[in-house]
């Protein structure tokens, strides 16, 4: 039988759309292992400047300015395919892209990235593109820039993204809601006793979960200074990721703490760290969202970013599996009710075991295998 040939498309813009592409290419290994599969960044068929000051343009409006982000995302929202912007995006490396895909010859290819998907749909409709194009929507909402006509199948977190796009003219049937694919080991049961005795944490302590790598550094040292002096006893890990700066600032807090701390840089095991937590404190991004939810972890999202991100928080709040705190007042208000009120925790904890169906990335590359068998869909060779 013949090998299958997969191409992936995700971008650097962001985390997650990066994530999303790799749970899925963690789905095909184990549904098809014999898949050939190539995961490429939508950055690298652009020209390198342009490429930099684009990304670079965005990370500082996320930073420094996102009330503009916001503005900007807001005014693109209901943008049509056909508009002028839609058109001048969709020729973003077309031709590099066409040429790439022709050499490797794809049976499909999937898009986590909405620029990337509007080029191929385009191509798509335009009869030059053969293999099928599946587009993953890495949020709990739709922006314009994701909707085109030309997506044989799209990849929807739940059903109401599902009756957005069914708003914006896509058809029912080209939809699955599978949500947004994590990678599987989000779904394994995992040996509690051992990641605990591995932190060094107390068993019986409540245990919340600090996401500080993208936050103020000090907002976050404010954060985890309430936690550590709180009269509650509360055991907190903090993530500082990449910030060196963060992860050096608190060496002294956690040694004089009244409540244990944990200082993490760089943690490349969110599935354990959420499996011993409970509640975490974290930005609003899509999959983190999802991974959260996946391992019913209430949320208190901080300061989501206008835009994409302000609807994840908004799915989360109005599906009872957190809160959304919008200042620093705000967020030590939750930290302490939630602290003095226990069961409100748990109440979070049982929202958030019933919002997902699981297994996003096994439906996922199911729905994936699916289009691929349809006939309509087989691509034609010559």
């Amino acid at each position: 039988m013949k090998e299958l040939r997969i191409l992936v498309f995700s971008a650097a813009f962001g985390n997650g759309h990066l994530r999303a592409a790799e749970a899925v290419i963690e789905g095909l290994r184990i549904k098809e292992p014999s898949a050939i599969v190539t995961h490429l960044d939508f950055g690298d068929f652009l020209s390198k400047r342009f490429n930099s000051v684009v990304k670079k343009l965005y990370f500082e409006l996320i930073k420094h300015s996102p009330k503009l982000w916001g503005k900007f995302y807001y005014q693109t929202s209901k943008l049509s395919p056909n508009s002028r912007i839609q058109c001048f995006l969709n020729q973003l490396g077309r031709s590099d892209f066409l040429k790439y895909i022709q050499e490797f010859n794809p049976d499909l290819i999937v898009c986590t990235y909405p620029t990337v998907s509007s080029i191929l749909a385009q191509l798509r409709q335009e009869h030059i593109l053969q293999a099928p194009v599946i587009t993953v929507i890495t949020d709990y909402t739709v922006h314009s820039h994701w909707v085109h006509p030309g997506v044989d199948c799209y990849i929807a977190a739940c059903e109401e993204v599902k009756e957005m796009l069914v708003t914006e003219g896509i058809l029912s049937q080209r939809i699955h809601v599978t949500g947004i694919p994590i990678s599987p080991k989000f779904e394994k049961k995992i040996d509690r006793e051992l990641i605990i005795s591995k932190l060094g944490i107390k068993q019986d302590l409540p245990t919340f979960l600090v996401m500080g790598a993208h936050g103020s550094l000090e907002s976050t040292k404010r954060i985890c200074k309430k936690l550590a002096d709180s009269e509650v006893p509360v055991q907190s890990i903090i993530v500082c990721g990449n910030n060196k700066k963060l992860y050096n600032s608190l060496h002294e807090m956690a040694a004089k703490a009244r409540n244990p701390m944990v200082r993490l840089g760089y943690a490349d095991n969110m599935e354990e760290l959420m499996s011993v937590t409970d509640l975490i404190v974290t930005k609003a991004g899509g999959l983190t969202v999802t991974e959260a939810l996946t391992k019913h972890l209430p949320l208190v999202i901080y300061q989501p970013i206008p835009g994409q991100e302000e609807h994840n928080a908004n799915f989360v709040q109005r599906i009872g599996a957190g809160k959304v705190a919008g200042t620093e007042e705000e967020l030590e208000e939750l930290l302490s009710r939630f602290l003095s009120h226990p069961q409100e925790i748990e109440e979070m904890r049982e929202k958030a075991s019933f919002a997902l169906l699981g297994h996003s990335a096994e439906q996922t590359v199911n729905n994936m295998l699916e289009l691929m068998m349809n006939p309509r869909n087989k691509k034609k060779t010559s």
